[in-house]
């Protein structure tokens, strides 16, 4: 019953990240992050006996304390991308707005020259 429900969550997983990519709610460089979780979660769930002999190869003492701990640096994994995507985007949004206070400063500056009327120098009309 526990393998059914492991394959089952994997499919979902990787059912609900299709949904989320046709969409357009996910961007494809995550999307193959979880795609991969959810084949991962789905080959475990399949062969219960690999985790088992993982944990053997590993030198760990109970298969669900391995699941944890690679659980755990994933998350570590995911929390430390997020972090870093985040960090270009502030930089990307502090640099357009000073951009666009720029902007916003010679369109003022144009446009108090226009108010100001013409200027002393010679008539383009004459």
């Amino acid at each position: 019953m526990m393998t059914l429900a492991s394959v089952g969550l994997g499919l979902a997983l990787i059912g609900s990240v299709l949904a989320l990519l046709l969409r357009r709610q996910l961007r494809e460089k995550y999307a193959v992050l979880w795609i991969v979780i959810g084949l991962a979660v789905v080959i475990v769930g399949a062969v219960p006996g690999l985790l088992v002999g993982l944990t053997d190869v590993v030198g760990v003492q109970v298969p669900s304390n391995l699941l944890f701990a690679m659980s755990i640096v994933l998350l570590l994994g995911v929390a430390l991308h997020l972090s870093w995507e985040l960090t270009r985007s502030e930089e990307q949004i502090r640099r357009l707005a000073e951009e666009t206070a720029i902007t916003r400063a010679e369109i003022e500056a144009i446009r108090a020259r226009l108010d100001a009327g013409p200027s002393s120098g010679p008539d383009p009309s004459a």
